[in-house]
């Protein structure tokens, strides 16, 4: 009879003290579960993003094309017009001038023409023309010039975006300080048939928003539509330069230098360019896209990077719900911490 007892009394124990174990075990483990579930589904509907499909002729080189590529910022728009109505005009009138002095001189001063030699030296009339006109082009040159240059270097205005790019061999990386300070690493798509330019990327033309091949890369720089984008352009290695034609924009990246320079992009779309600096054996397989959303879908590309944030404000969907998950997790524990305390 006592040993029976004694038996009972040990099993009871035993009991009393698994379920403190079990008690204790759910206490601990509930919050923490309860906060990881709370962190993720916010972070998975906090932003949502697709590639553009870029439109065929936009932003990319055309077959058989002559002439610049058509421009999309308001630099490239004035950079076309002094090119296409100023540069190209007075060209053209220059080449064609010297052309007919050439056939006036071949055939009223040969031999045949004129047995005679001239004996004359100096013209003063013709000297002053020939040294006037000259300068007088050069200043209607310079003036527009100058002009743009001084727009293409202007600072970009206080609370301007920033993006760091930096490029290596052979690939860019897109830097967002003013988002959170993630990266995006841009590597060129391997095209079918063709020898592997970087292992483990997919090919192009696998996904439907993929551009041409030798341009489209597996992460484009993603910015928003007409806003002014301060972009700091350096190298990692050797020197680059980050060149879009459709957008007017090309500036060298420098090893342990940091060049600045305003973009701002009108339309929304997909613009190619590439490394314009010879840079080694890959140089010609680091293309650049840049995708140029509205701002609310840019938002939203950048909440869909860990630690993405906009305009160096916290996620407001993703953190608030994450600070409120742990004082539920641990309203919802207290009844088992009393529990444990009543087991014991």
């Amino acid at each position: 009879m006592k040993s029976g007892k004694i038996a009972s009394a040990v099993i009871q124990s035993v009991k009393a003290v698994g379920l403190s174990l079990i008690s204790i075990l759910a206490a601990v483990a509930v919050p923490a579960w309860a906060q990881d579930s709370a962190a993720s589904a916010p972070a998975a509907a906090a932003g949502s993003y697709t590639p553009m499909k870029p439109t065929p002729g936009v932003g990319m080189p055309i077959d058989s094309a002559v002439g610049l590529q058509h421009q999309y910022s308001r630099i490239g728009e004035y950079g076309a017009w002094m090119h296409n109505d100023i540069l190209m005009p007075i060209i053209t009138l220059i080449t064609l001038l010297v052309l007919g002095l050439l056939i006036v001189v071949a055939l009223r001063f040969n031999r045949r023409a004129n047995p005679q030699a001239s004996r004359t030296s100096h013209n003063t009339l013709i000297e002053v023309i020939w040294t006037l006109v000259p300068v007088l082009i050069l200043i209607g040159i310079a003036v527009p010039s100058i002009d743009l240059i001084a727009k293409q270097y202007k600072p970009a205005p206080k609370g301007a975006l920033t993006i760091k790019v930096t490029g290596n061999q052979w690939f860019w990386s897109y830097g967002y300080p003013d988002n959170g300070d993630f990266e995006v690493v841009s590597n060129m798509l391997n095209v079918p048939g063709q020898p592997t330019i970087n292992n483990g990327v997919r090919e192009v033309g696998s996904k439907p928003w993929d551009g041409p091949g030798h341009l489209e890369v597996d992460n484009r720089m993603v910015v928003p539509v007409g806003e002014p984008i301060r972009l700091q352009i350096t190298a990692a290695d050797v020197i680059h330069s980050f060149a879009v034609p459709s957008l007017w924009f090309k500036l060298d990246g420098v090893p342990g230098r940091i060049n600045e320079k305003v973009l701002m992009i009108e339309k929304p779309g997909v613009y190619y360019g590439q490394c314009s600096e010879l840079c080694g054996a890959k140089h010609g397989f680091m293309p650049i896209a840049i995708e140029a959303l509205p701002r609310d879908k840019f938002d939203a590309w950048v909440l869909t990077h860990p630690g993405g944030v906009i305009d160096g404000k916290a996620k407001p969907t993703a953190a608030a719900p994450t600070a409120e998950a742990a004082p539920a997790a641990d309203a919802s524990a207290a009844p088992a911490a009393d529990a444990t305390a009543e087991a014991e």
